[in-house]
């Protein structure tokens, strides 16, 4: 999607009325279109070219693309320097902020830095437990939850103030997002959580994997009748299963993960497993953009990046749009493209 006002393509753009971030993700979200955001999985290295040649990946495919941070508990390149390194090449990038690792001095610190760099989306995050990861010795801080992260980020951003009150010279403009688990227990206590995120200030949030689509339709349900749509942007967590071995996993091991038992069995029954993984993502994904209030998708593919392109493609849900991505307004060189290869098939 390109837009009349950008000065330069990949640059923040202008805020319009009503919007409180240059970023291009709000601006998808409040023109209507169905957005689509993926996740990054940050290297085991100091390398940039790590971080590009995983981004590239998704070029055309996705609005923006998230910066995890130490997702798992488990140690990978920080989000700060993941956006850094994307933001100078104009991705539009969200900005994972974990409450785990770090307390509110350090938060508010990177909440600044990413902005200055050009971050215009955050995501406020509790934070996995460190019991999880790789280095279960760590100490966890937890100095704040997402609910006070999202205050704080907010107070920023309107007030132009850290939380001890003393005054920033220029806010960070951002676009403040959380984290919801529609498939959770109790679960009707679910569509309450996501109103006390939104009265802290999330505007957008991203769902834990949906394999349920009656069940999310129930929440979304609760959600209207909370009187919530309208007021935060609901993108739906979707992604590509393996093997009927890996849902069992999922199931079992993931918090928040609901797989029902067709889906496993639709799975087990498979010749080609990570194939049927694939086409049950895309047929969850056109199924949830029919419900009301559904904005987007969010496609985590951990470890399968590769099918992000085809899992969108072939979904439709971009109707017809081109996302933004470094080398979209590059006139494209015929020469180059005729000695290209085609790719093969993914399995």
């Amino acid at each position: 999607m390109k837009f009349e006002d950008e000065p330069v393509p990949g640059y923040p753009l202008p805020i319009l009325p009503g919007h409180t971030s240059p970023g291009r993700l709000e601006r998808v979200l409040r023109k209507g279109a169905f957005a689509v955001t993926t996740e990054l999985d940050p290297p085991d290295s100091a390398d940039p070219e790590d971080v590009f040649r995983r981004a590239r990946i998704f070029d055309g495919y996705v609005d923006a693309i998230n910066a995890t941070d130490g997702s798992g508990g488990n140690c990978h390149m920080s989000s700060v320097a993941v956006c850094a390194l994307l933001a100078r090449m104009g991705y539009a990038i969200v900005m994972q902020v974990s409450c785990r690792d770090k307390n509110r001095i350090a938060i508010q610190g990177d909440i600044l830095g990413g902005a200055a760099m050009g971050v215009a989306n955050i995501l406020c995050l509790s934070g996995d437990g460190v019991q999880a990861g790789d280095h279960p010795q760590a100490k966890p801080v937890f100095d704040l939850d997402c609910m006070s992260l999202l205050e704080i980020a907010r107070n920023m951003r309107d007030n132009h103030q850290f939380q001890s009150g003393r005054k920033i010279t220029y806010a960070p403009r951002v676009f403040l997002g959380a984290a919801a688990n529609p498939f959770g227990l109790p679960f009707e206590w679910r569509a309450d959580r996501l109103a006390k995120k939104v009265a802290a200030g999330a505007q957008f949030v991203q769902t834990q994997y949906c394999y349920d689509v009656p069940r999310l339709r129930a929440y979304m349900s609760q959600v209207e009748d909370l009187g919530l749509l309208g007021k935060v942007f609901v993108l739906v967590g979707a992604g590509p299963l393996r093997s009927a071995k890996a849902a069992e996993w999922m199931r079992s091991n993931v918090p928040g993960v609901h797989i029902p038992d067709d889906i496993i069995k639709r799975m087990a029954g498979a010749e080609k497993p990570a194939l049927e993984g694939r086409q049950i993502c895309i047929d969850i994904i056109n199924e949830v953009r029919e419900i009301k209030g559904v904005s987007g998708v969010h496609v985590m593919a951990y470890r399968q990046e590769e099918t992000v392109a085809e899992i969108i493609q072939k979904s439709g849900v971009l109707q017809g749009r081109v996302p933004w991505h470094p080398k979209r307004d590059i006139p494209a060189d015929p020469m180059r493209d005729a000695s290209v290869a085609p790719e093969k098939e993914i399995q």
